[in-house]
């Protein structure tokens, strides 16, 4: 993949993820608590994937992608233990209250999994854009 091409899939999941969150906060706002629970959880995971693709990593299945994000940048010091734990959260409250049988959502559950959300995808965004700007100043330098 070329480097536009790379930039370009990375800025595509960066959007997904932050108006994933935009819909997380409106259906949060609508008391759809579950649709609230689910769409925080995705904006996580499109957000995992903007990263992934700067390690030319790509898997559909879930697991895969956390499993991915905590070797590749928690287990290497680039993110906090914290955010995993808050990936690992959103993911399991996603598949209880998508496939769960009989699961009330409460309100609270909504609102800490849609924070945790914003914190994950603020932080990628903020190493995203470091890593970028690295990437142009070493392009600059070489050019000099």
């Amino acid at each position: 993949m070329k480097p536009e091409q790379l930039a370009a899939l990375i800025g595509y999941r960066l959007e997904q993820a932050s108006e994933t969150l935009r819909e997380a906060e409106i259906l949060l706002n609508e008391s759809a608590l579950r649709g609230a629970i689910n769409r925080a959880y995705y904006a996580m995971f499109y957000a995992v994937l903007a990263l992934l693709a700067t390690k030319r990593i790509g898997t559909s299945k879930h697991s895969a992608i956390i499993g991915a994000f905590d070797r590749e940048f928690v287990k290497t010091g680039v993110f906090a233990r914290e955010l995993s734990r808050s990936l690992h959260l959103a993911f399991d409250r996603r598949q209880t209250h998508d496939y769960g049988e009989m699961i009330q959502v409460d309100r609270q559950t909504a609102e800490e999994t849609l924070a945790g959300a914003k914190t994950f995808v603020l932080n990628v965004e903020t190493y995203l854009r470091s890593i970028e700007h690295l990437t142009q100043q070493m392009a600059d330098f070489a050019e000099e």
